[in-house]
Order: C-alpha cells, then sequence, then structure tokens
C-alpha cells in the first residue's frame, strides 16, 4: 500500500527523535565508562590502592622505614613467672636461751646487722642465780686456799696433824673445781672471762643477760617490747635475722617444661623494680610433685644480691637457656602484624615505593626481633617500622 506524503513526514519525525536519544545514551555511558576508569588511578596516587599492593605517596613514605632481612641468633630459652624471698636455708630466728624480761632492744626491721651484734637484753633470773654461785664459789676458794697456806705453816711445826692438811688440801681442790664449773657456767651465758673475773672482783652480779645476732645479715621480723616476758623456744622469736647476700626465687612452672630443668642449671632474674639489671643465679630446688589444681612444678633458685637491691615479695621472672642457639632471619617486631584472622604478615618492597603484603611464619622471639621461619628471605628489602600503618593504609582501600 503507497504511503502518503504525510505518513513520510510522521516517520522521518520518529526517526529523528529516536536518533538523538540514541546519542545522548551513549554520550552519558561514555561518561560513565570514563569515571570508572579514572577512580583506581586517583586512589593509587593517594596510595591507597586496595588488595595486597601499595604504591605509596612520599608524605606516607616517611612513616615507613625499610631494612634488608638480617639473620640473628635465637637462644632456645624457658621463661617462669614468680617472687623473690628471703633464703630460709640462711634465717633465723634469735630466741633467748634463758627466760626472762626485755630490758631493751637494739634493732629494727630492715636493719643490716653483724655477727655478735647485740640484738635485745633480758633481765634473767637464772643468770644471776649463776653468777651468784661463781661468786661463793670465788669466795670458798680464797677460804679454802688460805686455810691450807696456814695448816701448811702449822704443819711444819707439828702443831696439825697430817690428817688435818690433807683435808684442807682436798677442801682447796673441791674449791677449785667448784670455782671453774661456776665460770663454766656464768659463760654458757654469753660472759666472757673479764667480765667474770669482773663480777668475782667487786663481788656484784650483773643479771643483764645480752642476746647477740648469730649471723651477718638484715632483722627481717621483729615481736619484742621492752619489759615482754619471753621463754627459749617459745613463738614468735624476739627477732628474726636472715643473710641477704643470696636470696631466693620462687616460681611454679609447667610440668611439660620440667625436662628441660636440673639443679644447679644457671639462670638470669630480672625484676619490675630494677628493669635494666639482671641478677645471676642457679636452680637449688625442683619440687617432688606436681600440684594438682595448676599442673605446676616448684623450682626454686638461689640467687646472688651482693648489694644487697633485693626485697622478699618482689615480683620477678627468670630466664634459663635450655638449648644452643639458632641462626634464622629475622624482622624488627615493629615490621610483623597480626592480622584480623590471627595470620602475621610483613611488608615487602623492592624499590622501597612499591610494597606486598605477605604472610609469614614467625617463631621465637629476642632482643626486638621476631624469628622469620618461613615466608622471607634474608636480603629482602621489609618494612622494618611502620608495617601497621601500611596494613591500615590497606583496609582503608578496601574500604
Amino acid at each position: 500500500m503507497p504511503l502518503s506524503f504525510r505518513n513520510i513526514l510522521i516517520l522521518a519525525a520518529l526517526t529523528g527523535i529516536l536518533g538523538a536519544s540514541g546519542a545522548a545514551f551513549i554520550i552519558n555511558r561514555g561518561q560513565s565508562d570514563s569515571s570508572s576508569v579514572t577512580a583506581p588511578t586517583q586512589r593509587e596516587a593517594a596510595g591507597q590502592e586496595t588488595g595486597d599492593r601499595l604504591d605509596l605517596t612520599d608524605s606516607q613514605l616517611n612513616s615507613v622505614k625499610v631494612a634488608p632481612v638480617e639473620t640473628r641468633e635465637f637462644p632456645i630459652e624457658k621463661h617462669a613467672v614468680g617472687s623473690i624471698q628471703f633464703n630460709q636455708e640462711m634465717s633465723v630466728d634469735v630466741f633467748t636461751p634463758y627466760a626472762g624480761r626485755i630490758i631493751a632492744l637494739y634493732g629494727t626491721v630492715g636493719d643490716d646487722v653483724k655477727k655478735g651484734q647485740t640484738l635485745f637484753t633480758i633481765d634473767s633470773p637464772d643468770l644471776l642465780q649463776a653468777e651468784s654461785t661463781l661468786i661463793a664459789a670465788a669466795g670458798t676458794l680464797d677460804f679454802t686456799t688460805r686455810n691450807l697456806a696456814r695448816l701448811k705453816g702449822l704443819y711444819a711445826t707439828r702443831a696439825v696433824s697430817q690428817k688435818d692438811l690433807d683435808q684442807a688440801t682436798s677442801d682447796q681442790q673441791a674449791a677449785e673445781g667448784a670455782l671453774r664449773a661456776a665460770r663454766n657456767s656464768v659463760r654458757l651465758f654469753g660472759k666472757i672471762d673479764q667480765e667474770i673475773d669482773k663480777i668475782i672482783e667487786k663481788r656484784m652480779p650483773d643479771p643483764t643477760l645480752v642476746v647477740p645476732s648469730p649471723i651477718t645479715g638484715r632483722i627481717t621480723a621483729r615481736n619484742a617490747a621492752p619489759g615482754l616476758y619471753v621463754q627459749p623456744g617459745n613463738p614468735p622469736a624476739p627477732f628474726s635475722v636472715a643473710d641477704i647476700n643470696t636470696m631466693w626465687m620462687v616460681a611454679n612452672v609447667p610440668e611439660a617444661d620440667v625436662p628441660d630443668f636440673r639443679i644447679g642449671q644457671q639462670l638470669r632474674v630480672r625484676v619490675n623494680a630494677f628493669p635494666n639489671r639482671t641478677f645471676n643465679g642457679r636452680i637449688s630446688t625442683i619440687g617432688a610433685s606436681v600440684d594438682p589444681n595448676t599442673r605446676r612444678v616448684l623450682v626454686r633458685s638461689e640467687v646472688n644480691d651482693p648489694e644487697h637491691e633485693l626485697r622478699a615479695g618482689m615480683f620477678a621472672t627468670f630466664t634459663i637457656e635450655t638449648g644452643s642457639p639458632v641462626r634464622s632471619p629475622a624482622v624488627p617486631l615493629d615490621g610483623v602484624v597480626r592480622e584480623g584472622d590471627g595470620t602475621m604478615t610483613i611488608w615487602v618492597t623492592s624499590d622501597r615505593r612499591r610494597f606486598t603484603r605477605r604472610t609469614v611464619k614467625v617463631g621465637l622471639e629476642h632482643d626486638g626481633y621476631r624469628q622469620i621461619l618461613d615466608g622471607v628471605g634474608t636480603g629482602e628489602l621489609v618494612a622494618t617500622e611502620g608495617a601497621l600503618f601500611l596494613s591500615n593504609v590497606a583496609a582503608a582501600g578496601v574500604q
């Protein structure tokens, strides 16, 4: 059917409208494609490329330090936590040897004392009785000695019999023995010969019993006061003294670690009070049983403390080498990042600008370095500082 002129005009108009719409669609589509192509380039310019690769800007590089992976020695060590205690084998409870009331005290907790230094004195009835016996024995000896001398003169003139002379001799010898026994009894109270001679000379007993420190050390406890009545062996002891040249470190280690320890093994001890100091010691005791509640074993060590710096109750840790050191690739601690899924990663680069994240297997930690068992080789360039910054940049790029 032939088209009329009017139909031809209508068809031409519709064709023009469709052509204009198609052109607009093509132009808009082109602009959309153009923006999608340029967007990654902008992220790259900002140093936020998505994924495990980053191309940093100059300003971002200031937050990162790069160095080659080096080989370091990692000692095979065991660690344990414990506390410092007095060496109980070198601690003494100081009791009075005889009953009496305390007169005076000459020390307090924390004081350093020498062997033989007076700790306290007591008024001792037993000492008074012993000294009274001493004075009486000395008087008896003096009398029998003078009597024997007198009878010897009389016997020379036959004024007395041999029997009387023999009796006087026997009495004098008995008096000498009694005096020796009396002197020894007083000497048991700590009196020296000069003091005993002075008591005999003045005929005046001194009931003050001096109780000295039996060892050189530090006073660790005092349970005494003037006027307190004390008895031998009756707890608590008036004083306790400990030799502090060596201290104990008491720790409880997991039962699985016990085979790595032995008596006499050397170790290093650190305390919070002296973070930059190391104290040397050795294992002195390993427990004979496992605590059923904690599944741990007591390990006690003697720690040398020549400067007397350690205090009982200090929190402490010890480190002990249980094997020969191993050499492995090492990365500073700041160069290793623990990711959210628990994996350990580092950032590797070849040109100090483009970085690639790499998963590694880590081992021991020592002196600020982490042992790398797998994932990187010696000499490769890695981010030694700022690795966490790189991971944060990568995470921002993914978002």
